[in-house]
């Protein structure tokens, strides 16, 4: 149990669970709520994340991109902590998991969801597996935008409504850009492991500074965007209630900070911990985004 805890990362399921409570919170303001689809999407995407991890865990193990040399938590599978079967076959029994939570969603809200369940397993697997996996192509801010972002938030607004609310696709904006800061952090913290290994990844691609530009510049559009997302609402409906929707800037301080660290620092222990805060960011963001959208 301690190897699987391990290998699933749980300090990533913040990046998981945050979306599906802005998009279930879009529902609830439409006077919709079944805890059923809430319990199953939000198991679903635990789960999903919980898989990728242990993916990528064993395929990046097999290519050599895991190394003594790597800054980041130990991985199970390249530290022969455990066999790259067992890891294999924890991946395939989570997955299933994930399945049988969509199976549901599917059955009470609708074939769409069938749709992005596959997609989203699809995307865990070939982040690092397949014979072409897009984490190598530089490919993995985009998917990591699409389907923690527009995918999950979305996603989790149709699973209570069987609609899709404009907000739901607005407010996944400025969730997914949080969410691929994350990635972003992780990416500078192991570029340089990441290029010996043949490990493509936008930050080895565009080197430090710009990978470092980038982080900067998705934390300060992941606020930003807020401010025209309310203004739209507030015409629409006629109503400042909507001013709510900015209760995420009370974070700002804090991204800032986080800004200056990753900007500055190259060593792993304080990358490590710009990873872990940045997550933590990324979830307090969307509980006062959640409560943003509640009180209004």
């Amino acid at each position: 149990m301690r190897m699987w805890l391990m290998a699933a990362r749980l300090r990533t399921l913040p990046a998981a669970v945050a979306p599906v409570l802005v998009g279930t919170s879009i529902a609830v303001t439409r006077d919709v709520f079944r805890p059923g689809a809430f319990i199953a999407a939000l198991l679903g995407a635990i789960l999903i994340q919980v898989g990728t991890n242990l993916s990528n865990d064993y395929s990046d193990a097999r290519r050599g991109a895991d190394t003594e040399e790597r800054l980041g938590p130990m991985r199970v599978t390249a530290g022969g902590l455990v066999p790259p079967k067992t890891v294999l076959l924890w991946t395939y029994l989570t997955f299933g998991a994930a399945a049988l939570c969509g199976v549901y969603l599917v059955v009470v809200a609708g074939w769409e969801l069938l749709v992005l369940g596959v997609l989203s397993i699809l995307a865990g697997v070939l982040y690092t597996g397949g014979p072409r996996p897009y984490g190598y192509e530089g490919l993995g801010e985009v998917f990591v935008f699409l389907f923690f972002g527009i995918v999950a938030v979305a996603g989790s607004a149709f699973a209570q409504l069987e609609s899709w609310p404009w907000e739901s696709f607005a407010l996944a904006v400025p969730v997914g850009l949080l969410v691929t800061a994350i990635l972003v952090v992780n990416n500078i913290r192991d570029m340089d492991t990441d290029r010996r290994a043949g490990k493509r990844t936008l930050a080895v691609r565009l080197g430090r500074e710009r990978a470092r530009f980038e982080y900067s510049a998705l934390m300060a559009v992941g606020f930003l965007v807020l401010l025209p997302i309310a203004a739209i609402e507030i015409a629409d409906s006629d109503s400042w209630s909507a001013l709510w929707w900015l209760l995420p800037w009370l974070t700002v301080p804090l991204a800032v900070k986080l800004v200056g660290v990753v900007r500055t620092r190259v060593d792993g222990p304080t990358l490590n911990g710009a990873l872990a805060r940045t997550a933590g960011l990324q979830l307090v963001f969307c509980v006062l985004l959640t409560a943003g959208i509640l009180i209004s």
